[in-house]
């Protein structure tokens, strides 16, 4: 009994003792956290995974992600509410639209600033790793690095070819906004069905490439001062084509974001004009003859494609976080781990070396054709418009609240978007 009894307490000590290693262990490494808008459909699983594979292999660092809701606006807000509370994430995705707001109101590092402090040994890895077009993206009107772009995408316009074979359509889709158009009333006259939908999460760049592939711009400079310049004859011509598909022909779906994908998953729209990025969830659960072509373009015109997605900012306070999120940032953009986030998402790779590797996305970019959509139209890439300073995000909601009272019907498109083009202005004087 004694000799049970002893076996037990030996036991109990030597596991005691592995969980106070354990213990130790955890509570040496630095805590961060990583925010993020990538619900299940559009990365989260991905991201999971990830810091899954991150906290795994750091003896260093241990991040916490966190999702917030609302995409690139949400996360704005919310780290306008952390930042009065003297809080804020260590590292953070800042959609596009943001980068200079995001500069302008918070704190943040530029990571290569951090990598020659704390890690001298990866100081070539962003000339070595990113075409200088692309750090372009992350750079901000200041000129300062902000920080390295992670999410890179494009509009595509994915076809349901059963939809568009039984009305008679080409399964190749429409090549302009004005076959679009088209195309989408020919699909609800005869099928009954709805011909198209595009977007409408909480931000304009969807409406960005229709306008300004128009020919219009949503920002110019005028000695050096931005103004808001998208309510130009294309710009609102462009607009009208739009609304005239979900006022007058009834053939376009006006929904939210989410409804509107899935109605198109569940083969009640034939065609969808959103984000490369939703490639993933598209294709692994429509049942039906799917594929993604380019954006369309006008006739005579351009085209003109916001580039979608984010960067990744440093956006730490301590030393110790700082090196935290470098160590974290390092993984990320390994070669591995930028693929598992194309192949789980759609974006388009943000660093060289990724797409033909053989741990890479080489045989992947083989076997998904839809990818395609988005890489050949790469040479039609523009900044996602982003105002800047304070303004930032109240023109990014008067933009959605222009939207809403277009394709809701409260307002002509030309009334509306003068009126919010003025507005923004004012908010920039």
């Amino acid at each position: 009994m004694w000799k049970s009894a002893l076996k037990i307490l030996g036991i109990m000590m030597v596991g005691g003792v592995l969980l106070s290693h354990c213990a130790s262990g955890e509570a040496a490494k630095t805590s961060i956290e990583y925010w993020h808008p990538n619900a299940e459909a559009q990365g989260g699983l991905v991201v999971t995974e990830l810091v899954r594979q991150f906290n795994e292999q750091s003896a260093n660092t241990r991040v916490t992600e966190r999702f917030i809701p609302d995409m690139y606006k949400g996360i704005m807000q919310t780290l306008q509410v952390e930042a009065a509370a003297g809080k804020s994430p260590a590292v953070v995705q800042v959609g596009w639209a943001f980068l200079d707001y995001f500069s302008n109101n918070f704190q943040y590092s530029n990571p290569q600033k951090v990598i020659e402090k704390y890690f001298p040994s990866d100081g070539a890895f962003i000339g070595d790793n990113f075409l200088p077009n692309v750090i372009e993206l992350a750079t901000n009107s200041g000129g300062d690095l902000a920080g390295l772009p992670y999410s890179l995408s494009n509009p595509v316009l994915y076809i349901n070819k059963d939809i568009l074979r039984e009305a008679g359509l080409s399964e190749n889709g429409p090549d302009t906004w004005e076959d679009v158009r088209t195309f989408a009333r020919t699909i609800k006259e005869r099928t009954g069905k709805y011909g198209f939908y595009m977007q409408e999460p909480a931000d304009s760049w969807a409406q960005q490439a229709l306008i300004e592939s128009a020919g219009a711009r949503f920002i110019t400079y005028e000695n050096g001062k931005p103004r808001a310049s998208f309510a130009s004859e294309d710009g609102i011509k462009a607009y009208e084509l739009y609304a005239g598909m979900v006022l007058e022909d009834k053939s376009a779906l006006h929904s939210t974001w989410d409804e509107g994908v899935q109605a198109f998953i569940e083969g009640n729209v034939g065609m969808l004009y959103t984000t490369i990025a939703r490639r993933a969830s598209i294709q692994k659960t429509a049942k039906f003859d799917v594929d993604a072509i380019n954006s369309p373009a006008w006739r005579g015109k351009k085209r003109a494609l916001p580039a979608g997605g984010c960067m990744l900012a440093i956006a730490a306070r301590t030393e110790e976080e700082k090196k935290s999120a470098w160590e974290f940032l390092r993984f990320l953009y390994s070669v591995k781990s930028v693929a598992a986030w194309t192949i789980g998402t759609g974006y388009v790779p943000p660093r060289e070396g990724v797409a033909d590797a053989e741990d890479g996305l080489k045989s992947f970019m083989a076997e998904n054709r839809m990818m395609e959509a988005a890489t050949s139209q790469m040479q039609y890439v523009v900044p996602w418009a982003s105002f800047p300073g304070d303004a930032g995000l109240q023109a990014e909601q008067a933009l959605i609240d222009m939207r809403d009272e277009i394709l809701g019907g409260s307002k002509q498109a030309r009334q509306a978007m003068l009126d919010t083009q003025d507005a923004i202005n004012q908010l920039l004087d």
